[in-house]
């Protein structure tokens, strides 16, 4: 899952709040489910260890393409901290510390970097414990996914025919929550990335990984067990219940992929570990127990059934394929993290490490070096600008004037703010890209998903701090 699922290829090798109901659900089973909770223990276990194993000398699971990096959020959904894990016992080489020190360097991602990147680098920073807006100072994580907003089609991110980058936009910008568990975006945002998610399901209530909205033969066409995983769980993730009624599709759709005898889920790749994987974390993602109900075959098997018998013991890993002889990193990482009982990313545990923290993150900007910060400006009026802004600060905090001031030329996308007033000093912002102030309806602004207050000029903003821009009462 090197970009997310770019295409149907990659997706099959490669690899919340309401993930924690999906552990609740696996770990406290009713009689009718078949794999108990001491098996998934020891699954989860036995996985661990493998995943260990995939560890390099140098204490990396990440590099440049395709890596393994996305073991992170399986090993945290399985209580595993990242800091904890070490080559030969050497905690200079933590995995956490290795990881975090790769995003921060100016060559992470690549030359030609795409928005899936930045999406799988949220979900797996804050699995590690690793503040995704904070890896460093020059480093954040949402504001580079918010540099892919896309202009002429609102609610995407980075190229509308590549929906999965979307559906990830909202996985990681609502699953990868403050320190303090708060979700960092405004519901403005959340709305927008919900209603591009639903314009985006097919006929039969799936989803797949290219642009359906407004072309019939697309919606018409047959949805894929993966892409939908990831679809219901951007849903749930973002707010949506799994009472409504493009979640209780979902479901159904991948009620009718079901194959009796094994648990698994027919797919275009046929019966495999990740596709398996993927549709299990979304069923994870929005409290819906994959081993009852709709999910316990007319044989008695479930999706979780499948995972299990899919995993060598006492080897710890996970085949792709039935078949299969030895087991495959990616499903390995998919598997553990949807019999751990995770959507696609999950909170970071408490370290073991004696002294480590749970959570690492770059505490002030850098005076005169170059940083970014993720801004959204609502003019009230459904007109919803999304942008990162660089400047260049001159202390270790900044004001609100001067993110305003530097959007009007800094920006990616440009356009999210186009003049404001006052222009320089102090005061209350008036008006905003013209918009000004009339009666109870004024500019306030928000900091990290906090309730909105009044924008003025002074407003501190710090490192990493998520910006939030509305006009209204």
């Amino acid at each position: 899952m090197s970009h997310a699922a770019v295409s149907p290829s990659v997706r099959r090798s490669a690899l919340t709040a309401a993930a924690t109901l999906g552990a609740f659900a696996l770990s406290v089973l009713p009689a009718a489910a078949t794999t108990t909770p001491a098996q998934i223990a020891t699954s989860k276990t036995i996985g661990v260890g493998y995943l260990k194993s995939l560890q390099a000398a140098d204490g990396s699971y990440a590099g440049s393409g395709l890596s393994n990096e996305w073991a992170f959020s399986a090993l945290a959904a399985a209580g595993t901290a990242a800091v904890d894990i070490t080559p030969g016992g050497d905690t200079g080489k933590n995995a956490r510390t290795v990881y975090r020190a790769l995003l921060s360097t100016s060559a992470w991602p690549s030359t030609s970097p795409v928005v899936t990147d930045y999406e799988r680098a949220t979900l797996n920073a804050y699995a590690a414990g690793i503040d995704p807006a904070r890896i460093s100072a020059s480093r954040n994580l949402i504001a580079d996914i918010y540099s892919y907003w896309g202009t002429s089609e609102a609610g995407y991110f980075g190229p509308a025919a590549n929906f999965n980058g979307t559906v990830f936009a909202a996985l990681a910008l609502n699953g990868a929550r403050t320190q303090s568990g708060q979700i960092r975006i405004p519901q403005a945002l959340r709305d927008s990335i919900v209603g591009t998610v639903r314009a985006n399901q097919h006929n039969d209530g799936g989803w797949n990984y290219s642009k359906a909205e407004g072309d019939p033969a697309q919606l018409g066409a047959a949805g894929d067990v993966d892409m939908t995983g990831a679809a219901m769980a951007a849903l749930c993730v973002s707010g949506v219940p799994n009472t409504d009624a493009a979640v209780v599709r979902a479901k159904g759709f991948l009620k009718g992929k079901l194959v009796a005898n094994s648990g698994a889920f027919n797919t275009m790749f046929g019966a495999n570990t990740d596709s398996n994987g993927w549709a299990v974390s979304g069923l994870n993602a929005c409290g819906i127990n994959p081993q009852t109900g709709d999910f316990l075959t007319s044989m008695g098997k479930t999706p979780v059934d499948f995972l299990i018998a899919q995993q060598f013991n006492p080897g710890g890993g996970f085949r792709y394929l039935p078949g299969d002889t030895s087991p495959s990193a990616y499903a390995s990482i998919d598997a553990l993290r949807a019999v751990a009982g995770a959507g696609f990313t999950a909170d970071p545990p408490v370290p073991t490490t004696a002294g480590a923290p749970r959570w690492v993150s770059q505490g002030s900007l850098a005076s005169g070096s170059a940083a970014r910060l993720a801004l959204t400006v609502d003019d009230g009026a459904g007109h919803l600008k999304v942008c990162s802004v660089a400047l260049t600060p001159t202390g270790s905090t900044t004001t609100l004037g001067a993110v305003l001031d530097a959007a009007i030329g800094a920006a990616t996308p440009s356009g999210c703010v186009t003049g404001v007033a006052p222009s320089s000093g102090t005061g209350a912002v008036t008006s905003l890209n013209g918009k000004a102030g009339s009666g109870s309806n004024t500019w306030k602004v928000s900091i990290d998903g906090s309730a909105f207050t009044s924008a003025a000029r002074e407003t501190t903003v710090g490192v990493g701090d998520t910006i939030a821009v509305r006009w209204g009462a």
